[in-house]
């Protein structure tokens, strides 16, 4: 590649940590002749919190090609999450995937295919991360471990030069700010950051280690739990089959005026929750507990000239959801494929970078907002209740699930999946499904209900909204798509949603809609993908309807969508006492009837 003003590097990443490795190793994947740096100040391995992955990550490193060496580390396989949150203690499960879709006595290393495409990782970080920067460095970055930056040299809003520790310089065309809460570059080109949220939590954390895990939920086909306590909740996250991570997530204020200590508040919790309690009976802990705050917070920006931010120096979204890493490396391949693009030359800059800037921060915004949502709707908070209805109120979030879903809707529920709703790992029907729990008795309620259901005049809406450019990715390249963006909604005609406005072009009719998705279904799919691909097509359609994109209503005489959200699902089901789960039921049932 052709040297701009003497630089030594084409992009140098400050930090080694799965943004910067991730941005790295895509970089070169897909421009092997590009000169990659990538500054670390520690020497890997090292400890970090943030164990728990969700699914989208895992597509994330069989692009990056060291999916086999992940599952080569042992890391336990994750397919959900138990809870106790909401109105009552008692537990309940959300699966990556339905049940009966797994087969954990399969051997590792495992191939990134089948029901294995639809799980995510628990991970140690130290190993992880290795594997992840080792990864960067075999597919040619250049790797400086325990390396510290001194200084950014800076014109005005350009970067000319990093200074090393050592008193060397370094120079790019393009600068990375993968530190996380370092924040270097973030920093020093004067980027401010804002709470926009009442949610200001502190975590402390410890691991522990018990052969009785073994037997039990610490091998096989693992789920993360989150147990809620009057003041906060508790994370226990199996990393092997006898280790895990356990941790404390309560509001700062609250930590601050219990006049405990970190080990204190730490061990009182883990006393005062049974499950957590009984399983850690006959454990031992490394006798460590860390903290750190996980203060929800946004950038202002996340480039500048010849500049970008990536992970968790753009935002932080509070860890009730498990996305940190999701986010962070789903940026860092937008990162990968937005400086590809900025070299080849071939898309306008400013929309490449706005685009990438609107991207991670309405992904963060989105997150957060789900966080409040959780938080506002657990009635298991009492000694922090008042501050739980200020987050409400703050947001100005009503618990009636049809409203929360119009909120949450806004600004598109599409967080995961290019043109697919879903956030946080959640598609519409679980999420109508926690809203469900969080609301009031599910065991009165049948389903949430859908505007879509009973309904067979669809209609396209697009008055008032204007045309966007926007990209999709793939091997590489962004290649434009079409959305279209009204007050601050957004309707992307790529992937399942490009489908349906395809199909709403040419009909209002339920019936011409089912069989032209039906015949798109033949041409792109094997037979057995039809039912799931079907469901997002339903859930996609709920969204829109929620945003006006499409207006329903009844025609008589004809059939009608028949949806409904059942109370025990296939995703999101209770958990019975011996820790079995209950028998699901599908939790979308669509069709004409």
């Amino acid at each position: 590649m052709p040297e701009q003003d003497g630089a030594q590097y084409d992009v140098i990443i400050i930090g080694g940590g799965p943004g910067g490795s991730t941005t790295g190793a895509l970089l070169k994947k897909y421009a092997p002749k590009m000169r990659v740096l990538i500054l670390e100040k520690e020497t890997f391995p090292r400890e970090h919190v943030g164990e728990s992955q969700l699914p989208p990550i895992s597509r994330i490193l069989e692009e990056m090609g060291c999916w086999e060496d992940v599952e080569k580390a042992g890391f336990p396989i994750k397919i959900g999450v138990t809870y106790t949150w909401g109105r009552t203690t008692d537990p309940w499960d959300f699966e990556f995937l339905p049940l009966d879709a797994i087969h954990d006595d399969e051997p590792r290393p495992a191939k990134y295919e089948g029901w294995r495409q639809q799980t995510a990782f628990q991970v140690e970080r130290d190993r992880y991360d290795t594997i992840l920067l080792d990864c960067a460095e075999n597919l040619g970055c250049e790797v400086r471990q325990g390396t510290r930056v001194a200084s950014i040299q800076r014109d005005g809003d350009r970067i000319s030069g990093i200074e090393l520790e050592s008193g060397d310089v370094v120079t790019a065309k393009h600068y990375v700010d993968a530190s996380g809460n370092a924040a270097i570059l973030r920093k020093a080109m004067g980027v401010n950051i804002e709470a926009p949220t009442l949610l200001r939590n502190v975590a402390f954390w410890d691991y522990w280690d018990n052969d009785e895990w073994a037997n039990e939920i610490g091998v096989g086909a693992t789920r993360v739990h989150i147990r809620s306590l009057p003041y906060g909740w508790l994370w226990f996250i199996p990393l092997g089959p006898t280790r895990t991570s356990i941790g404390l997530v309560c509001p700062a204020d609250y930590y601050k005026s219990c006049g405990k200590s970190p080990a204190e508040v730490y061990h009182d919790a883990i006393k005062q929750e049974s499950w957590v309690e009984a399983h850690t009976r006959n454990a031992t802990s490394e006798n460590e507990v860390r903290s750190t705050t996980d203060w929800s917070f946004i950038s202002d920006r996340t480039y500048g000239e010849n500049w970008f931010l990536v992970g968790e120096t753009v935002g932080f979204a509070d860890p009730i959801l498990a996305a940190g890493l999701t986010l962070t490396q789903s940026g860092g391949r937008e990162l990968a494929y937005t400086i590809l693009e900025l070299e080849r030359g071939e898309h306008d800059r400013a929309w490449l970078v706005d685009r990438y800037n609107e991207l991670q921060l309405r992904r963060v915004t989105q997150h957060m907002r789900f966080a409040e949502y959780w938080y506002s709707a657990n009635g298991v908070f009492e000694d922090i209740q008042e501050n739980c209805t200020e987050i409400a109120k703050h947001a100005g979030l009503k618990l009636d699930p049809q409203q929360a879903f119009r909120w949450l809707s806004q600004g598109g529920l599409d967080n995961d999946v290019a043109g697919q709703a879903g956030v946080g790992g959640l598609d519409v029907a679980a999420i109508k499904q926690i809203m469900l729990r969080f609301t009031g008795d599910a065991s009165n309620k049948k389903h949430v209900d859908w505007t879509v259901n009973g309904k067979n005049v669809f209609k396209l809406n697009l008055q008032n909204a204007t045309r966007k450019k926007i990209g999709s990715l793939s091997n590489g390249r962004i290649h434009q798509a079409i959305a279209y963006e009204r007050s601050d909604r957004r309707l992307e005609i790529v992937g399942v949603a490009g489908l349906l406005v395809a199909a709403l072009e040419e009909s209002s009719d339920l019936e011409h809609i089912m069989g032209y998705l039906q015949r798109a279904f033949d041409a792109q799919l094997p037979r057995e993908h039809h039912p799931i691909a079907l469901q997002h097509a339903v859930q996609t359609l709920e969204a829109m309807a929620n945003e006006y994109w499409v207006l329903c209503s009844t025609k008589r005489g004809k059939q009608v969508l028949n949806v409904q959200t059942p109370v025990e699902g296939a995703f999101i089901h209770s958990h019975d006492e011996q820790g079995m789960t209950a028998r699901p039921t599908p939790a979308l049932e669509s069709g004409t009837g």
